[in-house]
Formats: C-alpha cells, sequence, structure tokens
C-alpha cells in the first residue's frame, strides 16, 4: 500500500520536471498555437501549412499535331489482271503467293501467323476495301479470293502500297511558356 502513494506522489513530480524539457525541444508554431487555442477554421490552419509542390516548373508545354491524308474512295487502283504494273509482287504472286500473304499481313499491320488461318486472306481483303473505302461487296471479295487467290493477293498488295505511299504527313509544333 504504501509503494502506491508513493509511486503517485512521484508521478505528478515527474511529469513537472519533463515539461520544461518539451517545451525547449519543440519551438510551438502559429498553427500549434491556434489548434492549442481552439480559434481558427481547419482552413485557416492548412494556410499556415506549407503544401509540397506538386509540379515543377518547365519551359514550356510542347504540343505536337500529326494529319494524316488518305486516298479514300472509288474502284481499286488496279484491276485484278494488272499483273504488269509490278513485275516483282507478279513474279512472287505466281510463284510463291503464301509469302505474299505474309508481307500482305505485315503491311496491313497484323501478326504474321494471320495468312496460316482459314479465311484471313479474305478478311484483310475486306478490311482494305473498307479501310479505304473501296467499291465492292464482300460476296464480290469471296468470289475474287477464292477463284483467283494469287491475282488477288497481288491487287492487295498493289493497294497497300500505292494507297500508303500517298498519305502526307503535316506536323505542326507549338510551344507555350508558362
Amino acid at each position: 500500500m504504501d509503494d502506491m502513494h508513493g509511486s503517485e506522489d512521484t508521478a505528478p513530480t515527474e511529469t513537472a520536471q519533463l515539461e520544461p524539457l518539451l517545451e525547449e525541444a519543440s519551438v510551438p508554431t502559429e498553427e500549434a498555437e491556434a489548434r492549442r487555442a481552439g480559434s481558427g477554421s481547419w482552413s485557416q490552419r492548412m494556410s499556415a501549412m506549407e503544401l509540397p509542390v506538386l509540379t515543377q516548373p518547365g519551359l514550356g508545354v510542347t504540343t505536337t499535331t500529326v494529319t494524316t491524308i488518305t486516298q479514300t474512295g472509288g474502284d481499286w487502283s488496279t484491276g485484278l489482271f494488272h499483273v504488269c504494273g509490278d513485275v516483282t509482287t507478279c513474279a512472287i504472286g505466281a510463284v510463291v503467293p503464301c509469302c505474299l500473304d505474309l508481307s500482305l499481313a505485315h503491311q496491313y499491320g497484323e501478326c504474321l501467323c494471320l495468312p496460316l488461318l482459314p479465311g484471313s486472306t479474305f478478311a484483310m481483303r475486306v478490311g482494305i476495301r473498307e479501310r479505304f473505302k473501296i467499291r465492292g461487296s464482300v460476296c464480290e471479295d469471296w468470289l475474287t479470293v477464292y477463284c483467283c487467290y494469287p491475282l488477288a493477293v497481288c491487287q492487295m498488295i498493289r493497294e497497300m502500297k500505292r494507297r500508303l505511299k500517298s498519305q502526307t504527313y503535316q506536323v505542326s509544333t507549338a510551344l507555350e511558356s508558362s
């Protein structure tokens, strides 16, 4: 019982001894004083705090615009039997049209394994016709691919070469100072 009384007597004394040390260790700020006093709103206390820098100042903002002009509409630029227009394509198409089909898949932006799938050449032909707004129908595409496969692949390669070559790129850059 005496031990309990002894510890009660020393507790206030220890706290009194620690208070001056705590006051020396911490320097009161305006925010701490306002919090102790209970005055000031949260926004006033936040304005007293320094906020971290979220963005670094830069030289300016750069905006780049790329305009692509693609020839669309109309008919196929070359006919199905127009084999003399591109002799290399015609020769490869006559000997190994499957290799030409791989090249076509690459130009079209597809996986090189696409020509291994059944109906893929037909799908690419429909896609080319839709992409460049070429007149025709799915039925015509099917007949062309399945009746004249080497000639169809040659025509599609020629079309991709001509349509992609005719694209014009206009790049404009603007620099805005901050």
